[in-house]
């Protein structure tokens, strides 16, 4: 029963927000449609002017239909509203999907959403004072005379948002090159091969999305291919930004933690002298005759050989000065201060899982009073880490 909750909740949690995102699209088109609505007939006269200006004298648009003077400038206000508010829709989709995208990804959609939006409208615009005046220029020349050129205001709104979608849309093909390249769908060599088949492409459709005449046509399907040349030269910005992106996350992810770094450390400063390293504030450094007296209790406790001869003549105990220990001696004396540090440091780690603190600390102390220079480069960095935890 846990299991179907664990896996149906983020589940229903990702449509909550997706709705709640939706309804706030539609609130933002509503606001924006109910703040148009008034000057739905303004708006229309400035989208019928390129038409306008082409019509013969005497003749103007009419609406054969009762409710066209009403309706069309009401859908033109719609349609303007969502037009308008383009950019915050697509905010709402880019925040939906933005937590499941990788660092590099979120990298790339940013720029790639704006730059579609500019480029949207940028065929809008294009359509609009660069398109229409030829079309409507050539439309009206060539009707037959004694022809009335009259068009209804219903359907000259239909023709011209099936042009601003289409350039719109026509707009959009750099963007479409660049995230083919960039997803590995295809490579920019392959697309720059395919040019001939390109242009054949873009003039076909250019029929089918434009009115049935040469102008419109060469107006639409030229653009696209100077943008898919765009295309082709911004894919390698992109894709070697994505490669930059993809190494420094990599980078990133195999940067060693804080605790692997004082190992390491340990092992590149063994060689460093015990005045270079480092202690926590509440260590106090023990004095010459405390250490002297360390390793008489660990020379005479720990070795029973030596308390043995402690009234021989020939070995007057670690801390006589009168008479020191021959060579052998001091080798053997230091291999059992070393081996019991590392008892020490072994101990040391498993009172750590045993959460007695104090007690690792008393034995840290002792290693880092009569330990070599590793040991206590260990010493060190233990007692750093209980200071932090």
């Amino acid at each position: 029963m846990s299991l179907n909750v664990d896996t149906e909740q983020p589940f229903f949690s990702h449509l909550f927000e997706l709705r709640d995102r939706l309804i706030r699209i539609v609130v933002v088109i509503l606001v924006a449609f109910l703040a148009l609505f008034s000057f739905g007939n303004q708006i229309y006269t400035m989208v019928a002017e390129p038409l306008m200006q082409h019509l013969p004298e005497g003749t103007s648009m009419i609406a054969t239909e009762v409710a066209s003077p009403f309706l069309t400038p009401m859908k033109l206000s719609l349609v303007a509203a969502i037009f308008l508010t383009i950019p915050f829709t697509l905010y709402q989709f880019w925040a939906f999907i933005a937590p499941g995208l990788y660092k590099h990804e979120r990298k790339m959609v940013i720029p790639l959403v704006v730059s579609s939006t500019l480029l949207f409208y940028l065929g809008v615009a294009f359509a609009f004072y660069v398109v229409f005046p030829l079309v409507f220029a050539f439309l009206t020349g060539t009707a037959p005379e004694g022809v009335a050129v009259m068009t209804d205001m219903g359907r000259y709104l239909d023709f011209i948002l099936t042009l601003f979608f289409a350039f719109g849309l026509a707009f959009e093909v750099p963007i479409a090159v660049i995230i083919l390249i960039w997803t590995g769908a295809t490579t920019r060599e392959k697309l720059s091969r395919g040019r001939p088949y390109v242009i054949v492409g873009a003039f076909v459709l250019g029929m089918l999305l434009t009115p049935p005449d040469v102008i419109s046509q060469t107006l639409l399907a030229l653009p696209m291919w100077v943008l898919f040349e765009f295309g082709l030269i911004a894919s390698s910005f992109f894709v070697r930004k994505k490669r930059d992106d993809e190494e420094e996350e990599s980078d990133d992810d195999n940067e060693p933690d804080s605790e692997s770094d004082d190992v390491s450390d340990d092992d590149s400063s063994s060689d460093k002298s015990e005045a270079d390293t480092r202690y926590p504030d509440d260590y106090v450094a023990p004095t010459d005759e405390e250490k002297e007296a360390e390793l008489d209790r660990l020379e005479w406790e720990d070795e029973d050989d030596w308390a043995e001869d402690e009234d021989d003549e020939s070995w007057n105990g670690p801390g006589d000065d009168a008479e020191s220990p021959d060579a052998t001696g001091a080798e053997d004396a230091d291999a059992i201060i070393n081996d019991l540090n590392e008892s020490r440091l072994k101990r040391v780690m498993e009172l750590r899982q045993q959460g007695d603190v104090a007690e690792a600390r008393k034995l840290l102390y002792e290693v880092l009073a009569n330990g070599n220079n590793d040991q206590i480069m260990v010493a060190r960095n233990i007692l750093e880490q209980l200071d932090q935890e």
